[in-house]
């Protein structure tokens, strides 16, 4: 196996490469090695700028990453290190996110000069100002809901267009945005938080980053909207970008919903249609939610 010789060229393995986990968009192997077990990530070719996204992130941003031991770009392999246990397993406890968020809002600070040369690295571009046409051209697209539905949410656009011209005016940089920070890419080990998988990151408006976070926290930990827990993490995010942002993180979190469906409908298109009726169903879960929430006001 290509692979696992790869691997054996950075690590002395102990046993073989197994493979744990298979999806349409990455394949994840592990195998015990001296000093910890490894993680080998084969990257579909949709994602394939997640690997050097990783190494880059990884290299500037040692405690906030996991750690990479090797990376292949034209193969599309990351090797990583043990990141020890999801705060999905020990029960996704907010006090954790107090820890790890004023850390990833200071990386996403730092990434903001790197926005160009995540692009030109084929990180998806995601940046405010082009998500009303983007938005558009998805709801033109093949979606897994009604005619009805799709009119009411086209029905939402200028009032779309009309938010994230008040938030690209709000004057926070267009940075490194994970998209997908939740409990179960966020890993402790040796008392150090790190995040995970950043295959569905894009250059984008970082406050949009929580939208994920909160929805765990309401939907696992059954946090009511109004508990005290989410004002005290954004707080803890926002202290990172200084005074006066409250208005713009409300706001990116009114538009990151719909700015999802963007990320959604690119990988969507990158599927074989035998994929596609599985991850439909998650996709017609985002486009209803979103729709509901345009109809709260």
């Amino acid at each position: 196996m290509q692979a696992e010789a790869w691997v054996r060229t950075h690590r002395n393995l102990t046993g073989p490469l197994e493979l744990v986990q298979r999806e349409p968009w990455a394949s994840v192997f592990t195998a015990p090695a001296e000093g910890g077990a490894v993680w080998l990530k084969a990257c579909a070719p949709v994602h394939a700028f997640e690997v050097g996204l990783t190494a880059a992130l990884a290299a500037r941003h040692p405690g906030v990453v996991s750690e990479v031991l090797a990376h292949d770009a034209e193969r599309r392999w990351l090797l990583m290190a043990d990141a020890g246990e999801r705060l999905g397993e020990l029960g996704n406890p907010p006090a954790r996110w107090l820890e790890i968020l004023p850390r990833y809002a200071e990386l996403q600070i730092a990434e903001t000069p790197h926005a160009a040369e995540h692009l030109a690295g084929g990180v998806p571009d995601l940046r405010t100002a082009r998500l009303p046409e983007l938005v558009e051209v998805v709801l033109r697209a093949e979606l897994p809901i009604d005619a009805d539905e799709r009119a009411a949410l086209a029905e939402e656009l200028p009032r779309f267009a009309a938010r994230c011209a008040d938030l690209d005016a709000a004057g926070v940089g267009q940075t490194i945005q994970h998209d997908d920070l939740h409990m179960h890419n966020v890993y402790l080990r040796n008392g150090a938080l790190r995040v995970l998988d950043w295959g569905d990151a894009s250059v984008a408006h970082p406050f949009c980053s929580l939208l994920e976070t909160f929805r765990f926290l309401r939907e696992q930990n059954r946090l009511a909207p109004a508990d005290p827990w989410f004002g005290r993490l954004r707080d803890a995010y926002l202290e990172a970008w200084g005074p006066g942002h409250g208005a713009a993180f409300d706001l990116a979190l009114r538009i990151a919903g719909i700015a999802q469906t963007v990320a959604y409908q690119r990988l969507r298109e990158a599927l074989p249609a035998s994929d596609r009726p599985e991850f439909d169903r998650s996709f017609a879960v985002l486009l209803r939610r979103e729709l509901r929430r345009a109809r709260d006001g």
